[in-house]
């Protein structure tokens, strides 16, 4: 609880408008020489750990350095618990510890060292790496830890499926596809990595590794569809070796072609790392020396994710400048100062020739009558623009169109919601990249134990897609798509009066998102719907006045919010939430607009070691290092300037 003189702190305003200030530089001293934004993405161990294993994988020369770094960097971040965890201070994890521990050894790592030998028990007494997921054990049958009986069957002849059938490639998400397509390849050919140090990890099993079968079913799958699906694997698995050669050769060409199209430069296919390294080994796998123009792009292009500090290194699942960009332009919008809006149309200007307006990607194949319109996330990945930054990208022109009354982003800006509303799903919601990708189904195939093959709609991504719309002069009653977009929302909330928050952390993250559209599209700040989102924030607000949230808060059997420490970006959510919602003056909020300035540093900006996005729930976490750079500022920008207006009601769409 904050004190008297804190309290009096604000309400003069003078610690706020210094905290403001003091972001603002902050924020600013981060800013990229051609005006954008880039922050480190930061996810689990389990990306650098299989950037080190990939290296080894192709028998390349040991770069002692980097690997040396990469090291240091697994070993800070070995849990209590002798193992690996997905989040700052996680429950341990097996595949993330498996292949840590893997990476480690193959660096160099003595078993009988001390950290070693934790993570060996840590692993060993929670049954072994049999209970490694699906695309560890991928890994391991390349490396002959495991044989490929361990694996799901994937017949590369999945590409040549006609698309009315219920395991067309065009029924699963973006990162799903990009991932299996060249993962197809590999099953097919079944290579062996060239491990010129013959590491292995048998240690780590209670069994023969050779031994091992199948995957268990996981739990978000149901025993009738998994019973099916699991028998549909041993017929596949009888009948592979008898399917026809030129046919194989004919789908692996297919694949190879899919591929290439959209391999993206340095940026790759997918503009993510799994579906790049998966390229880089196919390649490999296919004969193509390391020269090869495909594979020496690709594999450039992994380089290109890794973060090299002076005494550790760790790799990104990916760049997020799009995002990075227009969430600072945001931020420093709301701040309003001269020193913040210039930077903040420069960025604009930065973002401006990001939109993709010249290739249909494969979000077209169910959307053909719609022009192309979006922003993708990472610096290029025409064939996946996704809504989010779309949305936000749009929200930011706006904003700054109508301070300066200028039309330079008009045709942008119109583009851009062109799309969004033809991508809308039949349900009202809107998904991150795809539209009606509504086949559960497939969730509960034996490949799919990580529960995210699919890109369904989300109450997160549709909530901006609803304050895009709104921003932009809708309502409900004279827009079909806010009104679907709102009634999607409204059937959604949680009977705690919350939100499910895709990808951010995640209750927090949905609820604020939802408010700040029920707000643009005109809902009454009385409405019930909005009073149960309020009352849910006020009481979830931790001691400090900040609020925060774990990952835990995505396990399946979720019964109601746990609390956990206080967070800047969280905070700053559950603050932009309740003012978008009209509370500006309850004492909750002065609170959290407290907690941020006690809680902010010299350099102006906020410390964040705890993960606060996400990949896939339950699965893969992120760390945005930009968050607590511009989500805090932002909060407080608003705070300030809705004090200081008459009507004090939030007029844009977040």
């Amino acid at each position: 609880m904050h004190s008297g003189n804190k309290s009096v702190g604000i309400e003069t305003g003078d610690a706020l408008e210094a905290s403001i200030a003091s972001a603002t530089r902050g924020l600013l001293g981060y800013r990229q020489p051609d005006g954008h934004w880039v922050f480190e993405l930061e996810a689990d161990c389990t990306i650098p750990a299989e950037y080190v294993l990939l290296r080894h994988y192709l028998g390349e020369p040991v770069d002692a350095a980097l690997e040396g770094k990469i090291a240091n960097y697994l070993r800070r971040v070995q849990g209590a618990h002798g193992g690996w965890a997905l989040v700052h201070d996680g429950d341990f994890e097996m595949s993330a510890s498996v292949k840590s521990y893997f990476a480690l050894k193959m660096i160099g790592d003595s078993p009988d060292a001390p950290h070693m030998a934790r993570a060996r028990e840590a692993i060993r007494s929670r049954g072994g790496a049999i209970h490694s997921n699906v695309f560890t054990r991928f890994m391991l049958a390349m490396f002959g830890v495991l044989t490929w009986r361990s694996v799901p069957v994937l017949p590369v002849e999945i590409m040549l499926l006609p698309t009315w059938s219920p395991f067309h490639l065009n029924r699963i998400s973006y990162w799903a596809r990009t991932t299996i397509v060249p993962l197809m390849v590999l099953a097919a050919l079944k290579p062996r990595a060239k491990n010129l140090g013959a590491v292995g990890i048998d240690e780590l099993f209670l069994q023969d590794p050779h031994s091992i079968g199948m995957t268990a079913k996981a739990p978000h799958q149901s025993w009738g569809w998994f019973v099916l699906f699991r028998g549909l694997d041993s017929v596949l698995r009888a009948i592979e070796p008898l399917f026809p050669k030129k046919l194989r050769a004919r789908a692996i060409d297919s694949a190879v072609a899919f591929i290439e199209e959209r391999l993206n430069g340095e940026d790759g296919l997918g503009a993510i790392y799994p579906p790049m390294a998966n390229t880089v080994m196919m390649y490999e796998a296919l004969g193509k020396p390391a020269d090869y123009p495909p594979r020496a792009i690709t594999r450039r292009g992994l380089d290109k994710l890794l973060v090299i500090g002076e005494h550790e290194a760790y790799c990104q699942p990916c760049v997020s400048p799009v995002w990075d960009t227009s969430l600072s332009c945001h931020a420093l919008i709301e701040a309003g100062s001269k020193e913040a809006l210039p930077p903040a149309k420069l960025g604009l200007d930065w973002l401006k020739p990001k939109q993709v307006l010249d290739i249909k990607g494969d979000w077209a194949v169910k959307r053909p009558q719609v022009r192309p319109g979006g922003w993708a996330f990472q610096y290029n990945n025409a064939y996946y623009p996704d809504l989010d930054d779309t949305a936000v990208v749009v929200m930011a022109m706006d904003r700054t169109r109508r301070a300066t009354q200028s039309h330079e982003y008009d045709a942008a800006i119109a583009r851009g919601r062109e799309w969004i509303e033809g991508m809308q799903s039949r349900d009202g919601g809107w998904a991150a990249f795809d539209v009606n990708n509504l086949e559960y189904y497939l969730n509960n195939i034996p490949f799919s134990d990580h529960g995210a093959l699919l890109d369904p709609p989300t109450e997160d991504v549709t909530a901006r897609c609803v304050s895009m719309l709104a921003q932009l002069g809708e309502t409900a009653q004279s827009s079909k798509a806010v009104a679907a977009g709102v009634a999607y929302l409204r059937r959604t909330q949680l009977a705690e009066g919350s939100w499910y928050g895709r990808w951010g952390l995640n209750y927090i993250y949905g609820t604020w998102s939802v408010l700040c559209a029920l707000n643009a599209a005109g809902v009454n700040h009385q409405d019930p719907v909005i009073r149960k989102a309020v009352d849910w924030l006020l009481s979830i607000q931790n001691e400090d006045g900040g609020w925060g949230e774990d990952a835990t808060s995505y396990r399946l059997d979720y019964k109601g919010f746990e609390g956990a420490p206080a967070t800047a970006s969280q905070t700053a959510w559950a603050l932009l939430g309740l003012m978008a919602a009209g509370e500006i003056g309850h004492p909750a909020v002065a609170r959290g607009v407290q907690y941020l300035i006690d809680t902010q540093t010299q350099k102006g900006l906020w410390d964040e070691q705890r993960y606060t996005a996400t990949g896939f729930p339950r699965v893969f976490y992120l760390r945005y290092h930009g968050y607590p750079k511009f989500f805090p500022l932002w909060a407080l920008a608003r705070y300030r300037n809705l004090r200081n207006t008459n009507s004090r009601v939030v007029g844009v769409g977040m």
